[in-house]
This record gives C-alpha cells, structure tokens and sequence, in this order.
C-alpha cells in the first residue's frame, strides 16, 4: 500500500514505511512531521500511499515539523472517545431484541475491540448481519460507526531533526501519556531535508553544516531515555542487517497497549556513501556488524512475565569500525581537511561504540557481566 517512492535513489526511510503498510496499512493512520518523509509521501499531484481492492489504505496526514507526535496522539484520542461510545450503544443493541447472530457477533466484538484481528473478524461479521437486520435508530447509529469497528493503528513518522530535536518535547510528552501510539523515527543523523544540518542525532566525528571540523558532541540516546518511563516499547532496527528482527519489532509495537518508539537507522544521501546509494541496504549491515549501530527490542510486557524486558540483538563490534566510517564521506572527510583532528575523533568513537555496547550488554545479561567481571578481578 505505499505503490512507489519518490525519494532519492536508494533512500534508506522508504522501506521502511513500504514494510509498515504491506503489514498494517489496511487499518493505518499516520501523522506525519514535516520533512523528507511528508515531501516523498506525499508531493502533489502524486501520492504514494493507495489502497486494496475493499478501498482500505493508510489515512495519511501532515501538520508541522514539531508536532507530529501530537498530531497523532489527537487523532489516538478521538478515535478512542469514539470507540468508547460505539461500545456504549452496542452493549445497549444487547439489551434489546436483536437476532441471536447479531448478539453473538457484538458480544465477541466487544470482547476483542482492542484486538486488531479479533476486531475485524466480529466487526465484519456485525457489518454483514445488520444488512440483514430491520433498522432501529440504535443500529443505525450503530451501522453509521462502522468505520470504528476494526481497531485502528496509528504512528506518527519523522526523521531525526523532529524526534531528537525540535519535536522532543512532542515525543515525550506522548509517551509519558502511556496512549496506544506508535512513533517511528527514520533516523538519517541528519537534517536532511534542509540541506544536512548537524542535529542531535549526528554522531561524534561526522561532518555536516554547522559542524564541519566534525561534531564534537556524542549522539542522543533516545532509546536509553524512553526505556527509563518502564512502559514504553522501544525496539532500535536496521532493515539491511536483519529483516527478522525489524519485522518483530513492529508486529510487537502494533499489539502492544501502550506507547512504542522505534528507531530506524536510514542511510541517506547526505551521508556520503562511498558505494553508493544502490548499496544503502549493504551500508545498514556494515553498520550494525560494526558496532555503529546496535540492534535491540525493550517490551515491558515480558517483564510481566518474569523476564528480561531488554533483549539486544547485535553481537559484539567485529573490529570494522574504522574501515565503516572511512567509507562514508562524512566521517572521511575530515581526514583530508583536519588529519589530526580525524584521528583523534576516530579514536573517541571507537571507545564510545565499545562503551555503549558493554551498557547495552549489561542491560542483556547482568549476570553474565558480573560472573566476566568476577573472573577477570580473580585474575589480577
């Protein structure tokens, strides 16, 4: 349901969005911050977003830069008030004299209202019984909500610019809200449609406007800072370096009942690609074997189960790092503008990607840090 795209050639955001459509488009809504993701959704006369054979495809909207994550959680909410009421008037269909199939399928309904596949399987089946069935006012009012029987999923999309910068305030305060509502941020570590700006998610060391002797500033750990809320779904993906595990984690943020943020890593032409754009998915791999950029799934709802609720899913840097970064202009460069100051960043990068991975690991497996760090004093 997202036809074609009218991105830049190998634009690492598209697929993205294409995958999150094939899987939840039917019953997709999206607010959409102003950026590359607005101009490539939907740049006038075309538009790539359409929808099946029933009619049913993304609702797709844009407001400003800033409040994408507000504008979403609006519309969260009053399709929530919405779906409240149509409960209200169908437990009061139940009370009165309707045939026993049409019973039947309201009481499954609302049973399984906030059940994606529940709700539309019972919802249809309301549907195609009330055709059948002599009209009261109440099940007209009924047949007129139709549209807020299937349960809807609803995403706020961005880039970095908006998720890290300029519509923090927006995200966080969406997800302190604990609303069933989905963010996906299309990180490029750029501002890339103004031009490649340095923003708060631009890593030490890579070079963009504003920061062309290279960034001397860490990048923001978003992730980090929505898993201290505790029930937040959190999942950081690369689609190039495994498919399974991006796939995993927007199935699981759909269902879960509660606010999900997953951040996407999305090589962009404002990075510089020494291979190319054609090889933007191969970029995304390079990137994760690396120790660049790590790949985990936080759901507090395994802690319920008495489990860890932080799985990291990217193994240990496999020592490439350097020969990554060197094979994007951004961070290579600077090697010919300022060697000594390259090289030093080269250096700090290094110990921040092995920092972080030893945080993340600990997070993974306490007890086997504890058991490495045990033996190793044991040692000395």
């Amino acid at each position: 349901l997202f036809e074609f795209s009218g991105a830049c050639p190998g634009c690492g955001e598209t697929p993205y969005v294409k995958v999150l459509t094939q899987l939840f488009g039917e019953r997709m809504i999206i607010g959409n911050a102003t950026g590359c993701s607005s101009i490539w959704g939907a740049s006038a006369p075309s538009m790539p977003y359409c929808t099946n054979r029933e009619g049913h495809g993304p609702v797709w909207g844009n407001s400003l830069f800033e409040d994408a994550a507000e504008f979403a959680y609006g519309i969260g909410l009053s399709y929530g008030q919405r779906r409240k009421k149509l409960a209200g008037l169908i437990k009061e269909a139940m009370e009165t004299g309707i045939p026993a199939g049409l019973k039947e399928a309201m009481a499954g309904w609302l049973k399984g209202m906030n059940d994606a596949k529940a709700s539309l399987t019972h919802g249809r089946r309301i549907q195609s019984l009330l055709l059948k069935t002599e009209k009261t006012p109440l099940l007209a009012s009924i047949e007129g909500m139709a549209d807020l029987l299937v349960k809807k999923s609803i995403w706020a999309f961005g880039g970095d610019g908006w998720a890290y910068d300029i519509g923090y305030g927006g995200i966080d305060h969406v997800i302190a809200s604990g609303e069933d509502i989905n963010l996906l941020v299309l990180d490029t570590e750029v501002y890339s449609n103004t031009g490649g700006q340095s923003s708060k998610a631009t890593p030490t060391g890579a070079v963009a406007k504003f920061t062309a002797s290279g960034k001397k500033s860490g990048k923001k750990d978003l992730g980090l800072m929505a898993m201290t809320y505790g029930y937040v779904y959190v999942a950081s993906v690369a689609m190039g370096a495994n498919k399974q595990q991006m796939l995993k984690a927007f199935i699981e943020a759909d269902s879960y009942s509660g606010p999900s943020l997953i951040i996407c890593y999305a090589p962009c032409i404002n990075q510089g690609l020494k291979a190319g754009m054609g090889k933007s998915q191969e970029e995304e791999k390079r990137a994760v074997a690396s120790g660049y950029w790590p790949l985990y799934r936080y759901n507090p709802m395994l802690e319920l189960e008495g489990k860890n609720p932080f799985i990291l899913e990217s193994k240990a840097p496999d020592g490439t790092i350097q020969e990554f970064l060197s094979g994007e202009n951004r961070f290579a460069s600077l090697e010919k503008t300022y060697p000594d100051e390259s090289r030093r960043l080269r250096a700090r990068i290094q110990e921040e990607l092995n920092r972080r991975y030893d945080k993340l690991k600990l997070m993974a497996d306490p007890k086997s840090i504890c058991e490495e760090g045990a033996e190793k004093n044991k040692d000395k």
